[in-house]
C-alpha cells in the first residue's frame, strides 16, 4: 500500500496545498509532508481526518492505495477504471 503517494496525487487533483490540506485535515504541514513522502507511518484517525479533508470516504482513499498485488480477487482493467473514475470525479467535484 502506497497510501502517502495516494494522498499527494489526491491533493493534487483536488489542487490543494499543504498548506490548504494543513487546515482542513487539522495536521501540520510538516507531518503531512512525511506522509506523503512515506516518510511516517499515520495513525488511523489521521488518514481518516486527511480523507474527510479531500471529500473522500477513508475506504476510498485506502482502495486508491492498495497495489494491485493486493486485490486480486479484483479484474485489473476494473481496478484501474474505477481508480481513474473516482480520480475524475474528484476533479470535478465542487468544493
Amino acid at each position: 500500500m502506497n497510501l502517502g503517494e495516494t494522498i499527494k496525487q489526491c491533493r493534487s487533483v483536488k489542487k490543494l496545498t499543504l498548506a490548504q490540506l494543513s487546515e482542513r485535515s487539522g495536521i501540520s504541514v510538516s507531518h503531512l509532508s512525511l506522509l506523503e513522502n512515506n516518510n511516517r507511518e499515520p495513525s488511523i484517525s489521521a488518514v481518516e481526518s486527511i480523507a474527510n479533508a479531500l471529500g473522500l470516504p477513508l475506504s476510498v482513499l485506502v482502495f486508491l492505495a492498495a497495489q494491485r498485488d493486493e486485490v486480486t480477487d479484483l479484474n485489473a482493467s476494473y481496478i484501474e477504471t474505477l481508480s481513474n473514475n473516482i480520480m475524475d470525479l474528484m476533479a470535478n467535484a465542487k468544493g
